[in-house]
């Protein structure tokens, strides 16, 4: 029984690695840190990977790349299943040239990888709190999207605690924002707790923009109670327009509906107005129409109801076209 669990363990841990072809392989055990085990692999260039644990779901299809604007598939391994529940695990690709590490990708163990003829290093024993350090070693103005993104995907609570340090006020704003887009994404309760945090006390309006866009974009239920309130209250007119958009495209037609009608009713700037008349247009399968039709109808403001008849011109619905057909008649 014990030789059946040791060969049983050992296969799952072959199975974390990809299939990689046309390469010079080799495999190291790591017993330090990432960044030694780069330093003691030359100047390059060269291809390094490892694989850690993914959070739980879907996400992209990570087997399917775009190389400087043309879109390729690398292929996934033949006999590898369609995993309904998504990856177990993820595989961090770096590229290393003159000593300094390049190109990153996202992977998985399901991928067939061709290294170009390349030396490719692949590291076994990294821990995810070690993963997850080395990458945001590696966030700058070039990498940013790639290694929060990937920092992100860790199933490991440690991922929580780096994209919490990487919203920080300290941190440049470009980071900030990128990885408050990842909180939302997704980290779930955590990520949406932090986010709450950020909308109270982030002073930079484009950040608060982002928090706003990435509280709607997550699945956490306490998430979109958030969005409606920077709707219909935050300081900013700005965020409670932006805040507006993202209800009108991703809630619930009756929740965004009636958000959109309250701050065309009571905002007190007519930019946050104009912007929830626009917001209606934007609805799914137009269901903001009768709304907009009301407004052009009943307004007390000429200028939003001059908005909410352009908006319906331009959204070529049959019910615009009666309500037109009604107002042009003799």
């Amino acid at each position: 029984m014990r030789l059946i669990a040791f060969l049983l363990f050992g296969t799952a841990l072959l199975a974390q690695q990809p299939t990689i072809d046309n390469a010079k392989l080799e495999t190291r055990a790591v017993n330090g840190p990432v960044a030694a085990e780069f330093a003691s692999l030359g100047r390059g260039p060269y291809w390094v990977g490892w694989s850690e644990p993914i959070i739980p779901g879907q996400h992209m299809d990570v087997c399917s790349w775009n190389r400087n604007g043309n879109y390729f598939e690398s292929g996934r391994t033949p006999g590898t299943p369609v995993r309904l529940e998504g990856e177990t695990a993820l595989v961090v690709l770096v590229r290393v040239e003159n000593g300094q590490p390049g190109e990153f990708k996202l992977s998985s163990p399901d991928c067939h990888l061709d290294a170009g003829g390349l030396p490719f290093y692949w590291l076994t024993g990294v821990s995810p709190g070690e993963s997850i350090a080395w990458l945001r070693s590696q966030i700058g103005p070039q990498r940013n999207d790639s290694a929060v993104m990937m920092i992100a995907l860790h199933r490991d609570a440690a991922a929580d605690q780096a994209l919490d340090a990487l919203t920080a006020g300290t941190q440049p704003i470009e980071t900030r924002k990128r990885a408050a887009l990842a909180l939302g994404t997704s980290r779930g309760a955590h990520g949406v707790a932090r986010l709450k945090e950020m909308l109270a006390s982030e002073t930079n309006p484009d950040v608060r923009d982002r928090v706003v866009l990435a509280l709607s974009e997550s699945k956490d239920l306490e998430a979109m109670p958030l969005v409606i309130n920077a709707a219909r209250s935050d300081r900013d007119a700005h965020v409670r327009g932006q805040a507006l958009m993202w209800l009108a495209q991703r809630a619930a037609a009756q929740v965004s509906r009636e958000a959109l009608q309250n701050a065309i009713a009571n905002d007190p700037e007519t930019s946050v107005k104009e912007r929830a008349i626009n917001a209606l247009s934007q609805m799914p399968n137009g269901e903001g129409i009768p709304t907009l039709i009301d407004v052009a109808k009943s307004s007390k403001d000429p200028n939003l109801r001059k908005r909410a008849m352009q908006q319906l011109g331009q959204s070529k619905d049959p019910r615009a076209l009666d309500f037109f057909a009604q107002v042009l008649k003799p």
